[in-house]
């Protein structure tokens, strides 16, 4: 079943929710800039910043709740849609097997309605705040694009592994309906052991990727505060604007692998109902 052609049916009422993430991200990159603006006016004794802060986050709540309400209706239209699809096309599967495949489409619905907005943002989202950044500091700057390749080629190294493990898992996933048919505790208790294995197994990848890469960023961090400092940031607001931008890299560096752990399963998954 091709999912891009049932995707393709919905493409004006994706574009909309499209840009309505980009235009929340784009808010929301200002963020770092007018808390150190507002910081500043209130040390110099001007309520503007404060105001001119308070605006950008009603805006930002206001998109973002429509945009969340729009979404839950619309993802939710295109999962009832795809699963019968899917249904219809394979008419001599098992009931396990079916149970399964309409499980991992609501992952990737799921995915679709709470992690590609987060994804998207935290993309655009990082590529402004590094031109920010080397706009304010170009040592930082540099840092930020060393760190990001090494967690990038971190990530990279585990990512055929955390494939297989998917599928195992899968295909496990794929029995569990006949499993519990049987009535037999045995098979039972075997069937979810192996599922435990392979759960293990991810959320040990997703660890030590994770904490590697958290380590590697506090050590950023806490250069980014010792160069700021020596450079002759003496400006409070300034100097403030600047770690949160570079604390905001680092959130966005940290999360963005996670959400890449997590489309690696999706890919798995639609290789299966591909091939439907």
């Amino acid at each position: 079943m091709d999912i891009k052609k049932i995707l393709k049916q919905y493409s004006y009422r994706l574009t909309f929710t499209l840009l309505l993430i980009l235009f929340e991200a784009f808010l929301g990159i200002l963020f770092p800039l007018f808390i150190g603006k507002a910081i500043g006016g209130i040390l110099n004794k001007d309520v503007s910043g404060i105001l001119q802060l308070g605006v950008l986050g009603f805006f930002i709540i206001l998109i973002g709740g429509f945009r969340r309400m729009y979404d839950s209706r619309f993802y939710a239209k295109i999962y009832t849609k795809v699963c019968r699809e899917t249904i219809k096309l394979m008419p001599q599967e098992s009931h396990s097997i079916k149970t399964a495949r309409l499980n991992m489409l609501g992952e990737m619905v799921r995915f679709a309605e709470d992690q590609l907005p987060d994804i998207i943002q935290h993309s655009i989202g990082l590529i402004g705040v590094i031109a920010i950044i080397a706009f304010l500091n170009v040592k930082i700057f540099i840092g930020t694009i060393i760190v990001g390749l090494i967690v990038i080629g971190i990530y990279l190294l585990s990512s055929q592994k955390t494939l297989r493990y998917n599928s195992w898992f899968n295909n496990e996933m794929e029995e569990q309906v006949n499993v519990v048919a049987t009535n037999q505790q045995s098979k039972l208790h075997l069937h979810l052991l192996k599922l435990m294995k392979w759960n293990i197994k991810l959320s040990d990848i997703e660890t030590i990727n994770y904490s590697v890469s958290w380590l590697i960023m506090m050590v950023l961090l806490l250069s980014s505060i010792t160069i700021s400092v020596s450079s002759g940031e003496i400006e409070y607001g300034v100097l403030f604007a600047l770690i949160m931008y570079v604390y905001q890299y680092i959130e966005s560096m940290v999360s963005l692998p996670l959400y890449y752990q997590n489309w690696l399963r999706l890919k798995e998954i639609a290789f299966r109902i591909k091939e439907i």
